[in-house]
């Protein structure tokens, strides 16, 4: 199940930090955080990157006062690590997932 939280800004928008396993199945969480002007806003925004069993369910681990400013001061407003000794990455460099082509070549959105 996933872990995170919120923060309400004074401002009215939010900050949610959301922890999710990692897709390579090494038992490493990605922690995602997301800057939107409401708790449902931020979520759909995950849901439209592929990750759409995304849900927040409480206030476990809010984002802490250095991921808060880290996301306020990135253009796209959602960022994403590994390891907490990383530095964050934009969500352009979130590894896509593979394609699956059909028989003959052609890819399912064709």
């Amino acid at each position: 199940m996933p872990s995170g939280g919120f923060c309400r800004l004074p401002g009215g928008s939010v900050v949610v930090a959301i922890g999710l396993p990692s897709p390579a199945g090494d038992g490493a969480t990605v922690r995602f955080l997301v800057h939107a002007a409401n708790r449902a806003r931020a979520l759909t925004r995950l849901r439209n990157l592929g990750l759409r069993a995304v849900y927040l369910r409480g206030n476990a681990e809010p984002p802490t006062p250095d991921e808060i400013t880290a996301v306020l001061h990135h253009p796209d407003g959602l960022l994403w690590r590994i390891d907490a000794r990383e530095l964050w990455h934009p969500v352009r460099s979130l590894p896509k997932a593979p394609t699956v082509e059909e028989p003959g070549g052609l890819s399912p959105a064709a």
